[in-house]
């Protein structure tokens, strides 16, 4: 259907927390179209719902090529200790810093027809599905950061053009 817009830090459907799917009607299937079609864009690993303002538990990925959605996504496992990242976010652009995150990951869902749905694996698979599950609670990135990575980020974002 579109690319949809990217809110920023600052919107409040970023700190609130999403409702859970119950019904998957018309209204879905656009809000998948939109999260496909916006992940789709170089550079991005993954798009939340309510980075494109709508408040459902919903997130699109884009890992290695590899394109896809869940509905109702629940983290399910991680697995190790967290580690330092390297990390962004669409909806606070041009901030990179490390945030905490488990090495491994796994999410379960379901898809447009009501089937079940897991995702799991390492790396940036794992990295990704740690942040947008933060997302769908209402949680950015930067509450994952150290407390000297959080204070540095958020001047960062007090002196951006966008903010």
């Amino acid at each position: 259907m579109a690319v949809r817009e990217i809110r920023l830090f600052g919107d409040p459907v970023l700190r609130a927390v999403s409702a859970p799917i119950d019904v998957i009607d018309e209204g879905v299937r656009a809000l998948v179209t939109d999260l496909v079609d916006t992940v789709e864009l170089p550079g991005r690993a993954g798009v939340a719902a309510p980075q494109i303002g709508v408040a459902l538990r919903a997130f699109s990925y884009n890992i290695d090529g590899d394109i896809g959605y869940v509905l109702n996504p629940m983290l399910a496992e991680v697995r190790g200790e967290p580690q330092p990242v390297g990390e962004g976010c669409l909806s606070v652009p041009g901030l990179w810093h490390d945030a905490l995150r488990h090495p491994w990951a796994r999410v379960t869902g379901i898809d447009l027809d009501g089937n079940d749905i897991v995702l799991e694996g390492d790396g940036l698979l794992a990295q990704a599905l740690q942040h947008e599950t933060d997302h769908l609670d209402g949680m950015l990135y930067l509450s994952r950061l150290s407390p000297a990575d959080r204070k540095t980020a958020m001047r960062e974002v007090r002196e951006s053009s966008w903010f």
